[in-house]
């Protein structure tokens, strides 16, 4: 295997069974190119690929729809050089934030943009079948927004009664639908240039479509959860979820691949995805707390997919209890602090578990996300800075003290990246 190295650490490969991931490498080129396009040898030189190989894979993309042509550059000698460029439309991807109580949904792009969003009110522990069904809606009135026409792969689906419901075999509580668990259901992931490729709805209800590719739907939602399998754990403060086949019942509803993740992997995800480079944890704050972490530029879940329960650190012994069944959890210090109207001595409590999170695993920055923090962002980022500079200063350390910023997008959008991620060969996802 002949290549060189290219963003992420990927190698192309001129063999036809790896075709799929040498695609990915050259969409993924085009997408950081952006509309200035790159050309086709460019694509070879940072690829390793042949340009003959080169050739033949920015042909399909361009007969797919996923490429064309951005003009033409001034070469060095000879004629000038085509250049190329992602098609953003040629493919969308649905995010879904399932927060305790906030559903968040956005379309997007192939290149991430949110072409529309919708947000409303949510009650996680409603059940089983209006927590679906809110879903369920809101997919099908984030694509309506968009235009007249249908997404392909995506049921779009009026308003549940308890009956439709019922026939999909959602009614129940989450705690008496595990057996969905065995049922078949779509796979995880699909999608373009993924295992299995494109996977076909079941046949749509009603509603306003658009003309494009759906990938698929992404859902992001408090832990812990098994990211691998779909299924939810113990979500802090809703134990009635613990078993449920979220990934499966959606998809048998939604009749496209779904995958599912914490919500601050997902976000993590898209941060990486967008270019935030090396390693670094993002600290959700919202109506609980968490932590996503990327090590090396991947997304780090853990050998359980359990990483980053970083809100149920035990910082205070024999301190206030938590829902978690602890005491003394840094989620509980933080949301009481907030409670109490007191900003200062949140971002004080947050400051000093993320100096423990940095001191254990030595990462480059800190970023800030969530809604607490969004809305004062100012104090928490001063806060966090402030006690991770004067662990710094006692420790001697002779480097500078990890930066901590706000972080930018949202978890909806990292959401979506569950799915855009594998079209640009992002196997961590």
């Amino acid at each position: 295997m002949a290549g060189a190295r290219v963003a992420g650490g990927a190698v192309g490969a001129n063999l036809l069974a790896v075709r799929s991931h040498n695609a990915a490498l050259v969409l993924d080129l085009l997408r950081t190119a952006g509309p200035d396009g790159i050309s086709r040898l460019e694509l070879a030189e940072r690829t390793g690929l042949t340009p003959q190989a080169v050739s033949k894979i920015t042909a399909r993309l361009r007969e797919e729809g996923l490429a064309a042509e951005a003009g033409r550059r001034a070469s060095t000698g000879g004629k000038p050089r085509t250049v190329l460029r992602l098609v953003p439309g040629a493919a969308h991807a649905i995010g879904v934030h399932l927060d305790r109580d906030e559903l968040r949904v956005v379309l997007t792009d192939l290149d991430g943009g949110v072409v529309a969003e919708r947000r409303g009110p949510l009650d996680l522990g409603a059940g089983a079948a209006a927590v679906l069904g809110a879903v369920e809606r809101e997919v099908a009135d984030v694509m309506a927004a968009r235009g007249s026409g249908r997404l392909d792969g995506t049921a779009c689906a009026d308003a549940d009664t308890e009956a439709d419901a019922a026939a999909d075999g959602h009614a129940a509580a989450p705690s008496d639908t595990r057996a969905d668990a065995r049922a078949p259901g779509a796979a995880a992931g699909g999608g373009l240039g993924a295992p299995g490729g494109p996977k076909r709805g079941r046949p749509e209800r009603t509603g306003s479509p658009v003309r494009s590719a759906l990938l698929g739907v992404g859902v992001a939602l408090p832990g812990p959860l098994d990211h691998t399998h779909g299924v939810l754990h113990r979500v802090t403060g809703f134990p009635e979820w613990d078993g449920f086949p979220l990934r499966d019942a959606l998809a048998r509803r939604l009749g496209v691949p779904v995958v599912v993740d914490k919500d601050t992997n997902a976000a993590a995800l898209g941060l990486a995805v967008g270019g935030e480079p090396g390693s670094f944890a993002y600290l959700h704050l919202g109506t609980g707390l968490g932590a996503g972490l990327v090590i090396g530029g991947r997304v780090h879940r853990g050998a359980r997919t359990g990483a980053g329960e970083f809100g149920h650190q035990v910082i205070q012994l024999d301190g206030p209890p938590c829902p978690c069944g602890n005491r003394g959890c840094v989620e509980a210090l933080c949301l009481a602090a907030i409670d109490r109207g007191d900003v200062g001595e949140a971002a004080r409590v947050l400051g000093v578990a993320a100096a423990n999170l940095a001191g254990l695993l030595d990462i480059d920055r800190i970023l800030l996300g969530g809604r607490t923090i969004t809305a004062t962002p100012d104090p928490f980022v001063r806060g966090v800075a402030a006690v991770l500079a004067a662990r710094a200063a006692r420790e001697g350390s002779p480097e500078p003290a990890v930066p901590v910023r706000l972080a930018p997008g949202e978890v909806a959008e990292g959401a979506a990246h569950l799915l855009l991620g594998p079209v640009f060969g992002r196997t961590d996802v």
